[in-house]
């Protein structure tokens, strides 16, 4: 069986915890790229199961989508610096 990524923010979809802390992480990390002047356009929550399945995700994943060569690099230099520290 395959399963199709699928976005959790949907109205079907009930805001269970495992989506919550994928949220809060997603959120939290584009707050920081914001701050390090970086801005990734196509982040969401994806979650693992058919759109049949109910109940509670095993895992819910932060989706980065693609980039730009420039903000690849403007990635890279952000954690080059914090990687040095």
């Amino acid at each position: 069986m395959t399963t199709t990524p699928r976005r959790p923010d949907s109205a079907t979809v009930p805001a269970t915890p495992k989506i919550k802390e994928a949220l809060d992480a997603r959120d939290a990390l584009a707050a920081a790229l914001t701050r390090a002047g970086i801005q990734l356009p196509a982040m969401d929550i994806r979650t693992p199961w058919d759109d049949d399945r109910t109940g509670e995700a095993p895992y819910a994943l932060v989706h980065l989508g693609v980039c730009s060569a420039p903000v690849a690099h403007a990635l890279a230099l952000v954690i080059t610096n914090g990687a040095a520290r």
